[in-house]
Parts: structure tokens; C-alpha cells; sequence
């Protein structure tokens, strides 16, 4: 397998890798959400294509990053990270910081002046990707949860 890691935006074709993804990679650590079934639909009218970007060594998907605008008009100069996703096989090589600079470099060519993100307090290898991207001027706790926004 080639070791060049690609950028790419989604495709409708890559929901089924991504969703094995998700499944495979799902933790009690980093989620708060239920694992994700192996056949539950990645894409839907609130997750596009359009929302991702995939890291893929070859052809094949080894991450995703999501990237979505702030579902309000008045914060429309606002993107919201929703979701980091790497797979085991390739954690620690980079990936993820590629992710979110390719995110943060789409984020800026989109016109947003302000990203943000939420993450479980408890998750340090997440907390220190984002601070060392220029994250966490100020973290704010989440009432009633151990999520932190940045």
C-alpha cells in the first residue's frame, strides 16, 4: 500500500468505507453516542457529502474529518468541526493533523472567521491535536456533560 496520504472531499461512494470506519474506531473514550451500526447509512439529509473530508492512503479511507457551517444566519462566518475520525492502523503517523489543516484551510477559503469544536474533557491525545492547532484559548465546559468547547 502506498504511504502518500491524500486529502480528498467526500464522495456518496465513500459512505460505506466510512461508515466501517466509524464502526471500527468507535470507543466509550471519545464518543458519547452509541456505536454506530456496520450498515447504518454514513450520509443523510444532515450529514452531506460536502460536510467531509476523507484522508485516504491510495483509494482507501483512513479518516475523515467533518466540517460543518453553523446552522444559524447570523453565525454564518462560523464552521463547527463535528467530527475527527482516524483509524487505528494509522493514528500517531499524522493523519489527523493533516485533517484538520485541511479543514482549517477550508474553513478560511469558505470565508469563516471563527471554528469551533467540542470535545470529551477526559480525551488528551484530541485536546492536545487541537491545542497544538491553536485551539483551547479558553475552553468552556458544557453544562451537564465532561465536553469542553474550543
Amino acid at each position: 500500500m502506498p504511504t502518500t496520504l491524500h486529502i480528498r472531499p467526500a464522495a456518496l461512494t465513500d459512505a460505506p468505507p466510512l461508515a466501517r470506519l466509524d464502526h471500527l474506531t468507535w470507543s466509550h473514550f471519545h464518543a458519547v453516542m452509541p456505536r454506530p451500526a456496520l450498515d447504518a447509512p454514513f450520509f443523510d439529509e444532515r450529514h452531506a457529502p460536502d460536510d467531509y473530508l476523507i484522508a485516504a492512503l491510495s483509494d482507501d479511507p483512513v479518516g475523515y474529518i467533518r466540517l460543518a457551517p453553523s446552522p444559524l444566519a447570523v453565525s454564518a462566518h462560523v464552521r463547527q468541526i463535528q467530527g475527527l475520525v482516524v483509524s487505528d492502523e494509522v493514528r500517531g503517523r499524522g493523519v489527523g493533523r493533516a485533517l484538520l489543516r485541511a479543514a482549517l484551510d477550508r474553513a478560511r477559503g469558505e470565508g469563516a472567521r471563527r471554528i469551533t469544536l467540542r470535545v470529551l474533557g477526559h480525551n488528551a491525545p484530541a485536546r492536545k491535536l487541537y491545542e497544538g492547532e491553536g485551539f483551547g484559548a479558553g475552553p468552556r465546559r458544557l453544562p451537564g456533560s465532561s465536553g469542553l468547547i474550543m
